[in-house]
């Protein structure tokens, strides 16, 4: 099944904007591929305006937020992931949605995948399952046996979000 954050999430921005308010989103900047000003994250975490006024080029997909927003007024482009937004709410009254954090991804932990600028690429997914059994496995004697039918893997389905 796939997240249902990013829906949540551009709810409550429309509910936001057309309640009059400003959306603020916060996010957690030491998230793994977070494309945000450094200069401006206090505690690990940036609380990022996202009026219509304030945003250009707003792009909310379920799998990458992009946008261009000025900082010391210097045109900038962010990126992150939706699983990155620790919360959104309105600036007039934090009326809003908290989100738990969420577990930084081991592929992207390990250094297998670059700072993402714009949009994240496809990749393989590792499998969190026991790693594939060789179709052929070294006796001591150095002669090469088979595997049997229970060393070898079974296929599976893996759910990428």
């Amino acid at each position: 099944m796939i997240s249902n954050k990013p829906y949540i999430i551009r709810a409550m921005y429309d509910w936001i904007v057309d309640s009059g308010w400003t959306p603020h989103l916060q996010v957690d900047a030491n998230y793994p591929g977070v494309n945000v000003p450094q200069a401006f994250v206090q505690d690990g975490v940036i609380v990022l305006n996202m009026a219509p006024t304030a945003v250009v080029a707003l792009s909310m997909d379920n799998a990458w937020f992009t946008f261009k927003a000025r900082f010391g007024g210097v045109e900038t482009t962010l990126g992150f992931s939706p699983e990155a937004v620790l919360a959104i709410f309105a600036r007039e009254n934090g009326q809003g949605m908290p989100f738990p954090p969420e577990p930084y991804p081991e592929e992207l932990l390990n250094g297998e995948k670059e700072v993402l600028e714009e949009k994240p690429a496809l990749s393989a997914v590792a499998s969190n399952k026991s790693k594939v059994v060789e179709s052929s496995a070294t006796v001591e004697d150095g002669k090469k046996k088979s595997a049997s039918k229970s060393d070898k893997k079974k296929p599976t389905l893996t759910v990428v979000k």
